[in-house]
């Protein structure tokens, strides 16, 4: 059995069928008396292998299917749904997303993007890779994974290994004329161990994820590196309260990032619960961070010609020189602010994070004495104050060198101070993400132990 449900040019003939579906529907509801309408339509396929102490664990094969239509009757908007694509199904789904409309309050900003920003190019961007992997290969290559990590002396039990091959379709039509067809691969590799001495136990995982097979790290290496980090936790410490620089390693640091893009996207922004209102042309970030998003980046993992919406992206500083550029926006939440839509109905598309020269050895020798934080838990982040406070694990650092690990501790202190005291942003970027960040330094926050 394979992972592979579409060659190639299978998957066209699948995104003509789904958008011949969605321009069908356009008419329905336009004889139905919508004045406007908007289509989603997609195709997800995957297969999901797990393995656990040598022996099977899971083999799961999905196919999900999804078909939205959201119609508008003047002001008024109506929503419907169905995992089920045969006729009679979307009827009944346009039908009650009808219905829906005509009993809604009116809403001034709704309805569909202004036509005259419907994307007009649709460029490859190289993300089609099906992964034609039998079930009987993504067991072993499973089994690899777990063996590299359970073979490293000190690694006492596994909480198993996956194997994800995934494909999806998709497509988006309105009534403005725009048919837009994306399609894409995702596929993962990933491991969690365990290992335990007299201070007790300690788990910890590795992955690696892609749009392209070829592309991914040695399976062995995905178990090695997990076993790697769990043995370098055991024994670990909490630490007293102070305060101190904290160096976020890349794979929490773009978390950071996030809570950023949070803060200024437009449903945040026009409900008044972001700590960045009106910071539109201020500084944020200081003046050697750059943040760009691409949504052109071959093989990224956001690339994507339009938003959802139909809204062409584009390649655009949010901030540059430190100073925030621009907000992320749909054409809902521009129209609530009076602004324009930014083309980030969705979100954004691949950003990048400018970094320094510095390599993660040359980050800690930057930190000096401080915290390095490998892990973050818990939510702990007030995006109306903008007030961090979230438990982490990592590692004590002295003048430049790892002492220890700790744990139960939590780190605290407000955003736009943490990211005003940002000193440097090493080049060791974690490639598995749409927000590509190396390594953040903070001069100083406040550490509590637990």
């Amino acid at each position: 059995m394979s992972a592979q449900i579409a060659t190639k040019d299978a998957s066209g003939t699948e995104l003509d069928r789904l958008a011949q579906v969605a321009e069908d529907v356009l008419r329905r509801c336009k004889a139905a008396g919508a004045d406007e309408a908007e289509v989603a339509a997609s195709v997800d396929v995957g297969l999901s292998v797990g393995v656990r102490l040598g022996e099977i664990e899971t083999i799961e094969h999905t196919r999900d299917r999804s078909f939205g239509v959201t119609v508008y009757f003047g002001k008024r908007k109506g929503s419907a749904s169905t995992a089920d694509l045969n006729a009679d199904s979307i009827v009944t789904t346009v039908e009650q997303a009808c219905a829906i409309a005509r009993y809604t309050e009116a809403d001034p900003a709704s309805g569909l993007a202004d036509a005259a920003r419907m994307a007009r190019r649709f460029p490859e961007f190289d993300t089609w890779h099906p992964w034609d992997i039998s079930v009987e290969r993504a067991i072993e290559l499973g089994l690899e994974i777990e063996d590299a990590g359970r073979s490293v002396a000190g690694i006492t039990n596994s909480e198993g290994a996956s194997v994800q091959a995934g494909q999806a379709l998709a497509v988006y039509a309105n009534s403005h004329g725009f048919t837009g067809r994306e399609r894409g691969t995702r596929h993962m590799l990933s491991v969690s161990l365990l290992a335990d001495d007299e201070a007790g136990m300690q788990s910890d995982h590795w992955y690696d994820s892609v749009r392209a097979a070829q592309d991914f790290v040695p399976a062995a290496y995905i178990g090695r590196k997990a076993a790697e980090r769990v043995l370098s936790r055991l024994g670990a410490q909490s630490l007293t309260t102070r305060q101190c620089p904290v160096l976020f390693a890349s794979e929490v640091a773009r978390g950071l990032i996030g809570h950023l893009l949070s803060a200024v996207s437009g449903g945040a922004l026009y409900r008044k619960a972001s700590f960045l209102l009106d910071a539109r042309g201020t500084r944020i970030l200081p003046d050697f961070v750059d943040l760009i998003e691409d949504p052109f980046l071959p093989r990224g993992h956001a690339s994507a010609a339009f938003d959802a919406e139909g809204v062409e992206t584009m390649r655009s500083a949010l901030v540059e020189g430190g100073v925030l550029q621009r907000y992320l926006l749909s054409s809902y939440s521009a129209r609530k602010l009076g602004l324009e839509s930014t083309g980030n109905a969705g979100g954004v598309h691949n950003l990048i994070v400018r970094t320094g020269s510095d390599d993660f050895d040359a980050m800690l020798r930057r930190l000096g004495t401080g915290l390095l934080v490998t892990q973050t838990m818990g939510q702990g982040v007030n995006g109306v104050t903008g007030d961090y406070s979230r438990g982490a694990a990592g590692f004590w650092v002295e003048n430049g060198v790892i002492q220890y690990p700790v744990e139960e501790i939590t780190i605290a202190g407000n955003l736009r101070d943490v990211y005003a005291n940002i000193v440097a942003i090493g080049n060791d970027v974690d490639p598995r993400s749409h927000v590509l960040c190396g390594s953040i330094l903070v001069e100083r926050m406040t550490v509590a132990g637990g």
